[in-house]
């Protein structure tokens, strides 16, 4: 894949270049993840909800950007493993609220410290000019595409 980027196509689309270091990232994730026997799909959601416990089923779909029925094998499957528990209000029935449980929220000493180690690990060497710059980069391609969506 190195090669690829600095020989074959230098000059591709800037798409293709995110993707594959996206895909990078995950999957050095997914290795350490895979270490405590945590799916990334689950990792997805425990971050969200680490930081808004609660959600409902649809809210944690939005916040993971996917399509609402995708969260709900994941959220059945977590809550089998003791990480959440689904629970409807007494005042509104027809939504499903997903909390975490006190397993899904100790996950969090030991997941967090492996994002940290993947970012590390691929910024070795980069300055923090450059990644600021990178940052900045990326926040304003996120933004200009929010904006004509």
């Amino acid at each position: 894949m190195l090669r690829h980027w600095r020989e074959a196509v230098p000059d591709d689309r800037i798409a293709h270049l995110v993707k594959d270091a996206t895909r990078a990232l995950v999957r050095a994730l997914q290795v350490r993840l895979a270490e405590h026997s945590v799916s990334f799909g689950h990792w997805t959601y425990l971050r969200i909800l680490w930081v808004r416990d609660g959600l409902t089923q649809r809210q944690l779909s939005d916040e993971a950007g996917v399509m609402e029925p995708t969260p709900v094998t994941a959220i059945r499957a977590m809550e089998e493993l003791g990480y959440v528990i689904r629970k409807q209000m007494p005042d509104n029935r027809k939504n499903m609220h997903v909390y975490l449980t006190a397993r899904g929220r100790s996950l969090k000493a030991k997941l967090v410290p492996l994002a940290e180690e993947v970012n590390h690990v691929a910024l070795a060497g980069v300055s923090a000019r450059d990644i600021g710059i990178t940052r900045d980069v990326l926040v304003a391609m996120i933004e200009n595409l929010a904006a004509r969506d």
